[in-house]
């Protein structure tokens, strides 16, 4: 497995919408393992094929909880509710926070990385990762939804997301 290096913005890949996965093979397996552990070295809770330079829909997110690692392979969203805002970073923008106002809840369907298809729901933080995550596969950025920019000192004794 490998460390990938993060994409950082302005790269245009980050403002593209990717394209499905239609190849379920080793090289895609590699790629995920590959995404993990440079989620992991950056200390993220998600990462996006594009935050890679891959122009793939392919997320991934770990929040470090009972649910384990989530692997997004063309993921659709089929339902929200609720609404919650909180600070919100991205490993393609280093150092920067901002208040963003997301759903609670948010009901996908994705395929592993077998190609079989799951549905898969969430709320809370877990909510807001898988969002922040399908967003970067439509181009979105989380600065576009930015309600606020938050300031260094109100970022100490805050846990790193």
């Amino acid at each position: 497995m490998t460390v990938r290096q993060i994409v950082m913005y302005p790269n245009g890949i980050l403002e593209e919408t990717c394209e499905p996965v239609s190849v379920f093979d080793k090289k895609l397996v590699k790629l995920l393992n590959d995404m993990y552990d440079t989620m992991i070295e950056f200390d993220g809770v998600g990462l996006a094929a594009p935050q890679i330079g891959i122009k793939q829909r392919i997320a991934i997110v770990d929040i470090d909880d009972h649910h384990g690692t989530i692997e997004m392979i063309n993921p659709e969203i089929l339902e929200t509710d609720g609404e919650q805002t909180d600070r919100e970073g991205c490993l393609s923008f280093p150092g920067l926070y901002g208040e963003v106002t997301r759903p609670d809840y948010v009901k996908i369907k994705a395929l592993n990385r077998k190609g079989k298809f799951y549905t898969f729901e969430a709320e809370g933080f877990l909510a807001r990762a898988i969002l922040h995550e399908i967003d970067h596969l439509d181009g979105i950025l989380f600065t576009s939804k930015v309600s606020r920019y938050m300031k260094e000192e109100e970022l100490e004794g805050l846990s790193e997301e």
